[in-house]
């Protein structure tokens, strides 16, 4: 029996196979999705999925489930995240996408979105959902169609059309997929380019033989970056199991956090747009902010989380916002996130610069960071509280958490959605500094 109250989260439908999610759950999911966009004035969906093992049944079930609310489904096949992105914004229609991204080979979900992939998440619609899920079903008079469509190439096209393709150099690129959803969709990007591409784990394969498909955990990037250093590669590439992230590693084999890489594309993007608006979260390096003011661009802050980015984007007009998670979103992909855009944007940048990745994030590189630290504490808010009392001269805010900015360093805490945990982002001039200062913030918990 699916558990739909451990299965929703914040901003998708994750959970376990088949103790949490099942295919009866993926059918009354169906149902309640169809139902939603039909309330929005919409009759037809699209649909893809991953390559994990419970894919084809699950979407089968939803399938399933929608046409029976009388909706019909346009089933893309095998897809990236931002493939389906792209489907939902090219075809004006709301999309759903089967995969558990960055999880292990025991889980499934499903990323939904409206028409253009406008995002669903807990407070746009997706307790909606759950509720006409958990409700049981309520047939249309007339039921729907289902039809296939390939939009590969399409895509491919979009990608390419964020670059300006004469420009890239014949650059040595190593990918790892792992075995994602980035076997698929990344020699299709980078078939007919100029770029030598050397690609690891190809094969789809959703059981991740080699290795889990989070590229955000340095250990996942260990076969990249010695393949890198081997190969004598100019960049390594690590996407994550539904291909809609991306990590860089630099000629030294050196991981090059999704901040520098925010600030790396932001650059390159005021570069044809000046004056333009670039969204960054509140967990990104100081450096992506100075280097969006440096070139003329606004920067905007936003809280973490893909809804409240691409939300922020549609009311400011930005042309690009980034995470320090590895989330890049572009305008002009229908606000919607991409790592095979970023990872393009990256190679001309590099191209252009004509010397290493590691020389063109240089000046970038300003200061260091402790990643995020997750803590287990009883009551997340109080210890947020008695923390934001220690400081009090300090500039802060409760944009997401708490942020105490003390000038040469800040820090943000954060509460989990989902477990009781505090996390903890901290930025200063040293590592020897975030150390200190970490171990001074931690001390604070009680």
């Amino acid at each position: 029996m699916t558990d739909f109250g451990k299965i929703f989260k914040a901003y998708d439908v994750r959970g376990t196979v088949p103790d949490q999610f099942d295919s009866d759950g993926a059918r009354a999911i169906g149902g309640a999705f169809a139902r939603f966009v039909r309330s929005k004035g919409q009759t037809s969906i699209v649909v893809g999925r991953d390559m994990r093992p419970s894919g084809e049944e699950f979407v089968a079930a939803f399938t399933e489930g929608a046409l029976a609310h009388g909706v019909d489904v346009v089933d893309i096949g095998l897809c990236a995240t931002d493939m389906m992105y792209y489907a939902s914004g090219f075809l004006d229609m709301p999309g759903a996408v089967f995969t558990a991204s960055h999880n292990p080979a025991g889980y499934n979900g499903i990323k939904m979105c409206l028409a253009k992939a406008a995002p669903i998440g807990v407070d746009t619609g997706l307790d909606q959902i759950r509720a006409m899920a958990e409700g049981g079903p309520d047939p249309a008079a007339v039921r729907g169609t289902r039809t296939e469509r390939d939009m590969l190439d399409g895509y491919v096209t979009h990608v390419h059309s964020f670059v300006d393709i004469s420009a890239l150099a014949p650059l040595k690129v190593v990918a790892d997929t792992a075995n994602g959803m980035g076997g698929m969709v990344v020699p299709a990007v980078f078939a007919g380019l100029p770029l030598q591409l050397d690609h690891m784990y190809p094969e789809l394969d959703g059981t991740f033989p080699n290795h889990p498909a989070d590229p955000i955990q340095p250990e996942n990037q260990k076969d990249l970056m010695a393949r890198v250093l081997s190969t004598g590669a100019d960049v390594g590439l690590a996407f994550d199991g539904d291909a809609d992230r991306v990590f860089l590693v630099d000629e030294t084999a050196r991981a090059i956090s999704g901040s520098l890489t925010t600030a790396l594309v932001a650059r390159s993007i005021l570069a044809r747009e000046p004056g333009a608006s670039i969204i960054h979260n509140l967990i990104c390096s100081k450096t992506v902010r100075e280097v969006i003011e440096e070139g003329g661009g606004v920067p905007i802050r936003t809280r973490v989380g893909h809804s409240f980015i691409k939300a922020k984007m549609a009311e400011s007009g930005a042309i690009f916002g980034g995470e320090h998670s590895g989330h890049y979103y572009f305008r002009d992909n229908y606000r919607a996130d991409s790592g095979l855009i970023a990872a393009l944007v990256v190679l001309e940048a590099m191209s252009n610069h004509g010397r290493g990745l590691s020389d063109l994030v240089s000046s970038l590189d300003r200061y260091s960071a402790s990643g995020e630290i997750n803590t287990v504490v009883p009551d997340a808010a109080e210890v947020i509280e008695r923390v934001a009392s220690a400081y009090p001269s300090a500039q802060q805010d409760r944009l997401d958490g708490l942020t105490v900015d003390m000038g040469d360093w800040w820090f943000n805490l954060r509460p989990s959605n989902t477990e009781p945990l505090l996390r903890l982002n901290l930025e200063a001039g040293s590592a020897e500094e975030v150390e200190a200062r970490v171990a001074e913030v931690k001390s604070k918990f009680g």
